[in-house]
């Protein structure tokens, strides 16, 4: 009998690949590439010693996150850190996430429940900031993604999340480069009446402080030279 050839390991050109496309994302996160910096393949094949397809490869994974922009008969880049991208994502957000965040409420149960208590628990318990950086700690980040991604996660769709995935990728890149906090923004309580209008099992509440939520990401945006007030 005929044996069933079971999934074939990765090759070594797909592990360098994700090893390259893991230090571009960590690198373009903290700011080593600043907005609309070139990503040069050849440049980066020299520095991680590697074949200029295994660092296209990965050059090509950072474009599908929103972290890298391919430009014509130009090569890569890092985003332009502008006032219009930003606000197109806040636009896309706005008119997703209040959607999904409805249907959560309204299909999510008892475990999901107890996973946006623990997400809000986290979230409210680590410090955005660490020491003297300016820029939100890795801690906090996560943890702001988990209590976001767990709010909506009830719905129970997973092409709604995998887009919802993408485009807080896209906009942590805003966060990321935020340099200061912004003092009018009370991000605690703003996070905190999301989890609680959506354990209310109040799906109006929630939908309309989650488009408030994305809203002041927005207005902080056009009120600065810099994306220096993101927390949506």
């Amino acid at each position: 009998m005929a044996q069933v050839a079971g999934p074939h390991p990765p090759s070594e050109k797909q592990m360098l690949s994700e090893q390259v496309y893991a230090r571009l994302r960590e690198a373009i996160m903290r700011g080593e590439h600043v907005p609309g910096a070139a990503l040069k393949p050849q440049d980066l094949s020299r520095e991680f010693a590697v074949s200029l397809a295994v660092v296209r490869e990965a050059l090509v994974r950072l474009v599908g996150d929103g972290l890298a922009d391919r430009l014509h008969n130009r090569g890569f880049a890092v985003p332009e850190c502008s006032d219009r991208r930003w606000q197109q994502i806040t636009e896309a957000r706005r008119a997703l996430e209040p959607v999904v965040v409805r249907m959560s409420v309204e299909r999510g149960d008892l475990e999901w429940e107890g996973r946006v208590r623990a997400a809000a628990h986290r979230l409210a318990r680590t410090p955005t900031h660490t020491g003297e950086d300016r820029h939100y700690s890795e801690e906090w980040s996560e943890a702001h993604r988990i209590f976001h991604r767990t709010l909506l996660a009830g719905c129970g769709n997973p092409v709604l999340m995998e887009t919802f995935d993408r485009m807080w990728t896209a906009s942590e890149l805003a966060r990321r480069w935020s340099s200061y906090r912004n003092p009018d923004r009370d991000a605690v309580g703003e996070h905190r009446r999301l989890e609680e209008a959506a354990l209310a099992r109040d799906a109006d509440a929630a939908a309309e402080a989650l488009t408030r939520h994305l809203t002041q990401t927005a207005t902080g945006l056009t009120e600065s030279d810099s994306p220096n007030s993101v927390q949506g």
